[in-house]
């Protein structure tokens, strides 16, 4: 959806949807917190870095990070996060420390990380609830392509044709590939999917995302939770 017009429409839709789905679910926000923590040890909200909107459109986002090195002060180099950087909130779904040993890692269908909890907060999509306030801060849009993690998206960018493309467009809480496609547990999944997103991002409008917001609650609804 490009053009200034259409994005402050878009904008607004992303607005007004949050606060509405804030208000509707704020008894899960009393209520999931509580289960979280009877459940396992360990903070009620996972929150981590991910690979948000290319202000530069399909020019390479140049940033800086800080690097710890051993008996030195706090240095930076220079590298390529190809979009801009974001927190990104979720309710907790794994055992604290899940990846500290492992680093980032696919998931699958039957981790042997997540909580008792966290396999039906995942089933229902309700972890994803937090990203609300992800959309009302403006790091992200009730509809675009999944944001990833920078390792992966650097990854991807290298070994997928046209790939940083879908990072033109702000990532979304839910998108076409993820109501077409489901999860994606593999590298061959999110090239399936990559179709999906470049689609939307060269053809989208407000018309598809309302499809798209429709198609997502018929998912959840009848147990095809898995988007």
């Amino acid at each position: 959806m490009r053009g200034k017009g259409k994005q402050i429409i878009k904008r607004s839709v992303d607005i007004c949807g949050a606060m509405i789905g804030l208000t509707l679910s704020s008894i899960l926000f009393l209520i999931i917190p509580i289960l979280i923590k009877l459940d396992s040890p360990g903070p009620v909200f996972y929150v981590q870095k991910r690979i948000g909107l290319n202000r530069r459109r399909k020019e390479r986002r140049q940033d800086f990070l800080k690097v710890k090195k051993e008996r030195r002060n706090s240095d930076r180099r220079r590298i390529n996060l190809y979009g801009k950087p974001f927190s990104l909130y979720k309710f907790r779904t794994m055992r604290d420390g899940a990846e500290k040993k492992s680093g980032p890692i696919w998931a699958s269908p039957n981790d042997p990380r997540v909580t008792k909890v966290g396999k039906i907060l995942r089933a229902t999509n309700i972890d994803e609830l937090p990203q609300l306030f992800n959309i009302l801060k403006g790091d992200m849009s009730l509809v675009g392509p999944r944001p990833e993690r920078p390792s992966f998206v650097s990854e991807f960018v290298k070994r997928i044709p046209d790939y940083s493309e879908r990072l033109t467009v702000k990532p979304g809480l839910t998108g076409k590939a993820q109501v077409n496609c489901g999860s994606d547990y593999s590298f061959e999944d999110v090239k399936n999917k990559l179709k999906y997103d470049l689609d939307y991002v060269r053809n989208g409008s407000l018309t598809t995302d309302l499809g798209i917001i429709a198609k997502t609650f018929w998912m959840m609804f009848n147990g095809r939770g898995d988007i």
